[in-house]
């Protein structure tokens, strides 16, 4: 189990953490709204008069955006309420031109899951999730076009959202960075959100307070809103934790209060006083109805649930033999996963793992390329693979024809017949190039049965040299040692 404790002179702390991810719901048009969700359009093209906020424009609620959200409280291990409401949440700023959101206060979509994380030391913990609930976008604010002015872009204003708020059970940074994967992971898994947070459509407020080590009281909590990366998360994390420490230690006290984290210095900043509930005056939606969501209704979007990650990973570890680190790595992408399945049909699961996870993606990588671009489909990967196992190529030449796969598309078989690649596997021939590396080399040979046990894989390298890289590495060593002696 992961642990983070900050000690100091004067005694031992402990970080409390609790995190609040909203989540841009995958819905070709808005929550209450007919406008397109589409990202990248110029300013205020995307916006209808409900989002506008003109008066008399009624919202009508998105039935996708229900049905994403009820998928998404079943990947999270979730109860799915039957009956849900909307309320408004009354605040003033520009981007929100209704001047009130419309959200799920009480009786929010989704109450209590939770999110199994993978720590790295192999540990497995619970996550508890409190409540999910779906609430419309606030446009943005624009504050570096004019020194003078601020503009507002009200694309966002209006897009669903799904705001999942945590227990506060994490302890360390690290948690909160592998929960916020794990998360991500899901619901990529769902098809409910991207969570692609440097577009905004994930976006994390991180509540952290400290108390003594070892103590079970809850002090007072400070928010750090719309942290856009899970780094910048755990790191935000850490600093407010110290910056609680250095206080209490000092004889200060916290307030409650909504902070900012600003990754260029790597340290919070206040930017307003917290609220309470009673401060935005909550009252009930009145041009939207209850939600009522029918049995048969939830049973059909249960059917829809695609396997997800810790089942995949579980079935990869027991039905696949891969190790646990490899299968955690392997599922955390959906697409990576599928590739692997693809890849490992009918061939040794654990070495196409290696494969997958050393060369390809170091290929990868070197080319800068997304696995949809890969010059190496799947099959082919899994078809050179069954070629060392065959023994028809070695593992040295087996990464020879990689490279030449990564260049031209081409399947391994083709590389191999093209290059003369095949394995020698005939002893008689291999011992006719020992014989020789041997002859060749007395004084070498003289040294090693005097003592000098080390030459012995300048033999193998000689041997390997004399064949081109073609001999059977195994039929190699037995030769040499039954020669040497």
């Amino acid at each position: 189990m992961s642990e983070f404790v900050i000690e100091t002179a004067k005694g031992k702390w402990e970080v409390i953490c609790g995190l609040e991810i909203h989540c841009q719901i995958i819905s070709k048009s808005k929550i209450y709204s007919g406008a397109s969700t589409e990202f990248g359009a110029d300013p205020n093209e995307h916006v209808s008069f409900v989002d506008a906020g003109m008066p008399g424009m009624l919202p009508t609620l998105n039935k996708e955006c229900v049905h994403q959200a009820v998928k998404t409280g079943i990947g999270l291990r979730a109860k799915i309420n039957k009956y849900s409401n909307f309320s408004r949440k009354n605040y003033f700023y520009a981007d929100l031109p209704q001047g009130y959101q419309i959200t799920q206060f009480k009786y929010p979509i989704v109450g209590e899951g939770e999110v199994l994380i993978d720590l790295p030391d192999g540990s497995v913990k619970s996550i508890g999730i409190e409540r999910m609930h779906i609430e419309q976008d606030a446009g943005k604010s624009i504050h570096d076009i004019d020194p003078k002015k601020s503009f507002i872009d009200l694309n966002r204003a209006g897009v669903g959202l799904m705001e999942i708020v945590t227990k506060p059970d994490f302890r360390a940074p690290e948690e909160a960075g592998a929960f916020l994967k794990k998360l991500r992971s899901i619901l990529r898994y769902l098809g409910t959100c991207d969570g692609n947070m440097d577009e905004g459509s994930m976006r994390c407020d991180v509540n952290v307070s400290v108390r003594p080590y070892g103590s079970d009281e809850l002090r007072t909590r400070c928010e750090m809103k719309n942290v856009n990366s899970i780094k910048f998360v755990m790191q935000a994390i850490e600093n407010e934790a110290k910056r609680h420490v250095e206080t209490y230690e000092n004889g200060g006290e916290i307030i409650q209060e909504t902070r900012q984290f600003d990754p260029s210095i790597g340290q919070t900043k206040v930017m307003r006083k917290k609220e309470f509930a009673h401060d935005y005056r909550y009252f009930p939606e009145p041009d939207l109805a209850p939600l009522v969501l029918s049995d048969d209704y939830l049973e059909a979007v249960r059917k829809e649930i695609p396997e997800l990650p810790d089942d995949k990973k579980e079935r990869f570890v027991n039905k696949l033999g891969l190790t646990p680190y490899d299968a955690i790595v392997i599922c955390e992408n959906k697409e990576v996963a599928d590739f692997f399945e693809k890849a490992a049909a009918g061939h040794d699961a654990k070495k196409v793992a290696n494969w997958l996870m050393g060369d390809f993606f170091a290929m990868l990588n070197e080319k800068k390329l997304d696995l949809k671009d890969s010059p190496v489909s799947a099959e082919n990967l899994g078809r050179l693979v069954e070629l060392v196992s065959k023994e028809v190529i070695n593992g040295k030449t087996a990464k020879e024809v990689f490279a030449l796969m990564a260049e031209s598309g081409d399947n391994p078989e083709k590389i191999v017949e093209e290059k003369g690649l095949v394995q020698v596997t005939d002893s008689s021939a291999i011992e006719a190039v020992i014989d020789e590396v041997l002859a060749s080399a007395p004084d070498n040979v003289a040294a090693y049965k005097n003592g000098k046990q080390g030459l012995f894989g300048w033999f193998v390298g000689q041997v390997m040299k004399a064949s081109k890289g073609k001999a059977n590495p195994g039929i190699v060593n037995k030769l040499l040692k039954e020669k040497l002696g």
